[in-house]
């Protein structure tokens, strides 16, 4: 707008001038008094009217830039903290990162302690059941430990009867 404003400014001033040089040709070809004083009112009323134009565009342009300024300060403001932001984000995400390799490790070193212990139950399981068969072997063997010593028992009972009948009748 600006520019066009320049130009257009310009090309009056342009205009004002082949004007100005008209009148003056026109002065010197004689032009009548009350025509001359005509053009030179035409000519202070359109230099009026470019003054005005030069000044209104100054201040279009002064506001332009103030507004351009102000839009390139909140931008670069928007700009400063969408950068905080990401940055912000990107510790964030470092982070979270951080977190989970450390729980996808200990998650792994759980699995694996937990496979060991799997292995160990699996040992334990098979030892308890050799323990139950040696113990349940056990068991037989006292059971019939506990036969034979009975056995054992009403023998040597037996025999000390006997001996009882035997040794008086050996003494006498």
């Amino acid at each position: 707008q600006l520019l066009e404003a320049k130009a257009s400014l310009s090309l009056a001033q342009t205009q004002h001038a082949l004007q100005l040089q008209q009148a003056k040709a026109q002065i010197n070809n004689m032009v009548p008094k009350k025509q001359f004083e005509q053009l030179q009112n035409t000519l202070r009323e359109e230099q009026c009217k470019t003054q005005q134009l030069q000044e209104s565009l100054q201040q279009q342009a002064d506001q332009t830039c103030r507004q351009l300024l102000r839009t390139q300060e909140e931008h670069e403001h928007l700009l400063q903290a969408a950068v905080e932001q990401a940055e912000g984000l990107e510790h964030s995400l470092r982070n979270a990162e951080a977190v989970l390799a450390e729980r996808a490790a200990q998650l792994r070193d759980a699995q694996a302690q937990l496979s060991r212990n799997k292995l160990l139950i699996e040992e334990l399981r098979g030892e308890n059941r050799r323990f139950a068969m040696a113990l349940q072997a056990a068991e037989l063997k006292q059971k019939s430990m506990e036969e034979k010593n009975q056995l054992l028992e009403e023998q040597a009972s037996a025999l000390k009867q006997l001996i009882g009948k035997i040794t008086p009748a050996s003494l006498s």
